[in-house]
This record gives structure tokens, sequence and C-alpha cells, in this order.
């Protein structure tokens, strides 16, 4: 039993449809409570030119008679789209509640273990971002897919929460056009641009997303407070770990920004956890504060501790891949992941740092 949640609009139903269609072999029951036939038929024949005749469409929202219609068709496997528009009879209160979300998954769930088939569940999503419903919802299935993305980019997301039979690490990178979804199968080369050369202000990290490395610019705007209070805002990454790092600048290695706006943008509109992007951070904010622009070829990966340390970070070998793989000429890493590393193996050149002032010695100079 599988659940896929995500953003109203951001292309769950296109997901699935997209990916049954193209399942030939398999005899499928599509459960729509949401959308009429004809919409869905519009949908297929935009996506897919050539649809299977094995998927079975039926609109219906009692969860009763969908279970009459899989009786009759007998399905090898069953996508209910969505889990908040099915109602059961066994329950008096409207579709999308607590309680009927809860007795329908549950019900659902039964119907999977016993008779072997596989079902996908898509979910809606509240305003916090959460899987509308129940917690129990998401405890209920064996695995929990979440698709994100910015509805104003063509990127989305599709990354595991919660997995039974397998790695939660794995993530999938799709475009969003006219006739579907498309995979990115390398995301670097569309996160990355060429235009920047010899501008200050941009620096190239190495980040890892579930186990994909791939290189983003981090893009820093630095300019003197027009009105008294210096503003600080951050666009696809934390604004108070952006404040701690600007903290450790000002204190470890003497820049004072305490008089100037700062800005910071991860481009390509992602959303960035990794802390191993902070010494990139760092260097985009003081290149666009002393105006210099960062080498071109140059990119980096690490942590920033609190006393200027450079610290280690995690699979530092597909960083380094990754990074020769796109054409790069050096990597500046921590110097605590050299141990173990066979510099012989990369045509890249790896520099060591261990404090933040000799990352900023070695880049301007």
């Amino acid at each position: 039993l599988v659940l896929l949640g995500g953003e109203p609009g951001i292309g769950k139903s296109t997901l699935i449809l997209q990916t049954v269609l193209r399942m030939t072999d398999k005899h499928i029951l599509y459960v729509s409570g949401e959308e009429s036939s004809r919409q869905l038929k519009l949908r297929a024949d935009r996506i897919d030119h050539t649809p299977s005749d094995d998927c079975l469409v039926v609109c219906e929202t009692s969860l009763e008679q969908i279970y009459t219609h899989i009786k009759n068709v007998k399905p090898e496997l069953v996508v209910i789209d969505s889990i908040q528009t099915i109602a059961t009879e066994v329950v008096e209160s409207s579709p999308g509640s607590i309680t009927q979300v809860r007795e329908c998954a549950a019900s659902i769930l039964k119907f999977a273990k016993e008779t072997g088939t596989p079902v996908i569940l898509i979910g809606h999503i509240n305003k916090e971002g959460s899987i509308a419903g129940p917690k129990v919802l998401e405890h209920i299935v064996d695995t929990v897919l979440q698709f994100e993305g910015d509805q104003h980019y063509m990127y989305r997301i599709l990354r595991s929460i919660k997995n039974r039979f397998g790695s939660t690490a794995e993530l999938g990178i799709y475009e969003m056009r006219q006739d579907g979804l498309r995979q990115v199968s390398n995301p670097s080369e569309l996160l990355l641009s060429s235009e920047h050369e010899g501008m200050s202000g941009v620096a190239v990290a190495c980040t890892i997303e579930g186990v994909r490395p791939f290189l983003i610019e981090t893009q820093a705007l630095v300019s003197t407070a027009a009105y008294g209070t210096p503003q600080r805002s951050a666009t696809g990454f934390d604004t108070r770990r952006m404040n701690m790092l600007l903290a450790v600048l000002e204190k470890r290695v003497g820049f004072k920004l305490a008089q100037k706006d700062v800005f910071l943008n991860i481009a390509g509109g992602l959303r960035v956890n990794d802390p191993a992007i902070d010494l990139a951070v760092i260097t985009a904010i003081l290149s666009s504060n002393m105006d210099a622009p960062v080498e071109h070829g140059v990119c980096m990966t690490g942590e920033v501790g609190l006393s200027g340390e450079i610290r280690p970070v995690s699979r530092i070998e597909q960083r380094i891949a990754e990074a020769e793989k796109l054409g790069f000429t050096s990597i500046i890493i921590p110097r605590y992941n050299m141990q173990g590393i066979d510099k012989s193996k990369y045509k890249i050149e790896i520099i060591p740092v261990r404090k933040v002032e000799e990352a900023f010695r070695l880049i301007f100079g």
C-alpha cells in the first residue's frame, strides 16, 4: 500500500496516470473520486499517445462500490485518487473527515494484504505541508512518497519519507512539460548556468539529496542598508542558519556585515537542507561584499562550525566524482575528509582546508 502526497496541482495524478499507462503488461483499475472520466481521457491523450488498453477507469467515491468494481475486473494494481474523496457507509461522517480517511485506509490495507493486490493512494496535504488526515494514515501504509516542487519552476522532486521494503534515500527528479513529466537524469546541468562567469556573489556547491549528488549555484547579494535596519532574506535556504553563518564571518574572519543587507538565493527553486553547502554560502556572501568573483571551475563542499572550522561532510567521494564529471577543475573539501581518499584516481584538483580563513585565502588570494 503506497501513499503519494503533494500540493494541489503539483502533478500527482499526472505522475500516477503516466506511470500506469506505460505498464502495458498489467491489468489496472484507476478509481477517480475527483475527476470525471472525460477529464481523465483528455489528460491520458495529452501525456501518452499510445495508452494501454488494460487500464480501466471508474469514477466512484463509495468504498463499497469500489470493492464491487474490483471484484468484477480483478485488477493487478488499484489506484485510488484520492483517499480524501472516498467514503464508507460504516461511518456516518463526510468524506475527507479524519474518521472516514482512517476507516477507508484501514479497510483498503486489509484488502491489499488479503488479496496480494498492490494499491496506490493519492493523498492531499494540509497547509503545513504534511499529509492531510490522521497521522495514523502514514503508519497504516507501507510507503509514503512526497511529491514536491515549486509551481513556478518546471522541476518536481519525488522523495520517499517511509519505506518498509527499501531505502528512503532514493530521489526522483522530474521536469513538468506539456506532455507530462520527464525524468531528469542529470539535475546538475539544469541547476548550473554558465552565464555567471566573472560575476561576483556566485559560488557552486556540491550537495546530496537522498543518494544523488548534484551541483547547485548559491547566489548572494550584499549591499549597504538603505534604511536603518539591515534586511536578511534567504530563498531555498534556512534564514536562521544564514544568520549564524554571518555571525561566524563577523566574529572569526573579521568582516563587518552588521550594516549590510544580505540576500541569498539557491538557483533553480530548490530547497536545500544539506549543511555541506555552508562553505559556498559564506563564499558567495563574501564574494558579493568584496565584489570579487570566484574563479571559474572551482566548486566547494563543507559544513562551517561556530568556531570557523570546516567540518567533514558525508559521501565525499560521490561529491568529488560529480564535480569531476561536470568539468570542474578544482574542489575545496574539509581536511578531515581527506582520510582514505586516493587523489590519483581523480583528475580534478582536490584542495583540503581546515578553517574558513584558509579557504578564503585560496579563493580570493
